[in-house]
């Protein structure tokens, strides 16, 4: 079941970067909304990632 969901993770992944490719060829008006979307959320999962962790950017806070 895990792998299921897994798999339909990828799958959602791939085509939103297939949609911004698309996008930047000139794709319609839906492949822009989930190009703009997919570029959202990417954003808000990096934000998210950093502000959980901020010490898994290679500083150790040691700086002399």
């Amino acid at each position: 079941m895990v792998v299921l969901v897994l798999l339909g993770v990828l799958a959602l992944a791939v085509a939103g970067c297939a949609c911004v490719v698309w996008a930047e060829r000139g794709g319609p008006r839906w492949v822009r909304a989930v190009a703009t979307m997919t570029l959202a959320a990417g954003t808000m999962v990096r934000h998210s990632r950093r502000n959980r962790r901020p010490g898994l950017n290679g500083s150790t806070g040691d700086d002399g």
